[in-house]
């Protein structure tokens, strides 16, 4: 299946500043941070990894349903793409 060149930019967009993240989490822990205050950042890190994991399915959703028969035969059938969704929630 292939993916909309914006959301793959988007995509890319998000994934580099969550790796910003993880390195001032990493920075944090060097610094003997307050645990909340680590903890706190590391929350927000995943909750930006598990909102570029749903652009990706909802993208995929949007494709399935749009050419369903393409999509089964890029091994993609809706059934797949709910599972995908499924792993996130």
């Amino acid at each position: 299946m292939q993916l909309p060149e914006q959301v793959i930019e988007d995509t890319r967009k998000r994934l580099h500043r969550i790796a910003g993240q993880v390195a001032g989490i990493e920075r944090m822990l060097d610094e003997g941070r307050e645990c909340r205050d680590v903890v706190t950042q590391m929350s927000a890190a995943t909750k930006a990894l598990e909102q570029a994991g749903f652009q990706l399915v909802a993208a995929g959703l949007t494709f399935c349903v749009q050419n369903p028969e393409e999509a089964e035969a890029d091994g993609y059938p809706l059934e797949a793409v709910q599972k995908m969704f499924m792993k996130l929630a």
